[in-house]
């Protein structure tokens, strides 16, 4: 089946009682055994839940692997997924990383024993050398495009580099969502969601997931999403299975606009720099061109000027709401240094190229002119 097609019907098959075509929320939190240890699969919903089970077949059909576990976040699917590893493992991450995740590896996972290195660049010769510096090379980190400065990072090359080390090779595909990019098809083992973006997509349920190329792949991350317990309530699960019916058509438009965006806004003065792996002139837009099929919904500029006009740009904007996450219907506008990125120091953000000018839009799929008007009266003012 195609993309589209399994986004609506993978995990969703008809009720076999009532022929329901939309399968009922399972709300139960126990079920009932006829005696002890002897049950029809499920015993609590935290272990197996009908309707979690229901999103973790459809996103794994969406990313083309056989397994996937959902969790409450998707930080609580990254902190499940890295706490796999054992003290002395080394992990090679991106140069630019979502700052919830830089958090958990510097606050909690360098001090628990691990040994992180991260890259210089998003080169193919950075990850090489970044996995040369680690004793016990174990995990591999992507993000692509990254967040927020949209590098692109080639994942089949990475993953070859990663492989030849004994590797697991995990990639952060948030930005694209699977309607774009499917890195297990380009060399990954692991993909890691921040299902509250895209695919939930509508800014009203939190939640995230580990999809695995392998049933096997994913037993250590399945006996921990139990044991720790990090899980989505079954509300949660049923709204982003939901979003996730109208992925595809909801990043067509994304793509659209952010294309059209990025293409104006080098038409206006006030800005220093504009961001899209869609332009020509764009880093990775060769690199992107060949493993997605669109570029995304992101767009990253960078304003002349300070902090002060950065946020005077910020507060005339009617249409982006000044807000955290990404990936709604809605339009939002992030500053980084002050919001997502926060939790990394500043010499570290300002050396990767985050300073306090840096704005990162979620270009929704209103009416393109009217959010290409709305920017432009924000920073032409």
């Amino acid at each position: 089946m195609k993309f589209q097609t399994r986004a609506i019907h993978s995990g969703s098959d008809p009720d076999k009682t009532t022929g329901a075509t939309i399968p009922a929320i399972s709300l139960s939190t126990t079920y009932t055994q006829g005696i002890p240890g002897e049950h029809k699969g499920y015993e609590y919903s935290r272990s197996q839940n009908p309707t979690r089970e229901n999103l973790e077949a459809c996103l794994a059909a969406l990313e083309e692997g056989e397994a996937c576990a959902a969790f409450g976040s998707g930080l609580a699917a990254t902190m499940t997924l890295l706490s796999t590893l054992r003290p002395g493992d080394g992990i090679v991450a991106g140069h630019d990383l979502y700052g919830g995740t830089y958090r958990q590896m510097e606050r909690h996972f360098r001090p628990w024993g691990l040994e992180i290195v991260y890259t210089d660049d998003a080169s193919e010769a950075a990850y090489a050398r970044a996995i040369a510096k680690l004793a016990r090379p174990k995990l591999m980190w992507l993000e692509t495009p990254t967040n927020p400065l949209l590098d692109v990072v080639d994942i089949a090359a990475a993953a070859a580099h990663g492989h030849k080390a004994n590797m697991i090779v995990v990639v952060d595909n948030t930005f694209a969502s699977p309607a774009l990019q499917q890195p297990l098809k380009l060399g990954a083992d692991m993909v890691v969601h921040s299902t509250t973006k895209y695919i939930g997509g509508h800014s009203d349920v939190v939640g995230g997931a580990v999809i695995a190329k392998t049933k096997a792949l994913l037993e250590p991350v399945r006996f921990l999403q139990n044991a720790i317990g990090a899980v989505p309530g079954p509300m949660d699960t049923y709204l982003t299975q939901r979003g996730a019916k109208t992925l595809g058509l909801r990043m067509e438009r994304h793509c659209q606009n952010a294309m059209a965006m990025a293409e104006e806004l080098k038409k206006l003065p006030g800005i220093s720099r504009i961001i899209y792996p869609g332009l020509p002139d764009h880093p990775g837009h060769a690199i992107a061109k060949r493993q997605m099929c669109g570029f995304g919904g992101m767009v990253s500029i960078v304003i002349e000027g300070d902090f002060e006009r950065t946020k005077k740009v910020c507060s005339r904007m009617k249409l982006f709401s000044v807000a955290e996450s990404l990936g709604g219907v809605e339009s939002l506008c992030c500053h980084p240094t002050s919001m997502t990125h926060g939790s990394i120091p500043r010499e570290i953000r300002e050396a990767r190229g985050i300073t306090d000018s840096l704005l990162r839009l979620s270009v929704g799929v209103e009416h393109v002119e009217d959010l290409i008007a709305d920017v432009r009266q924000a920073i032409t003012g």
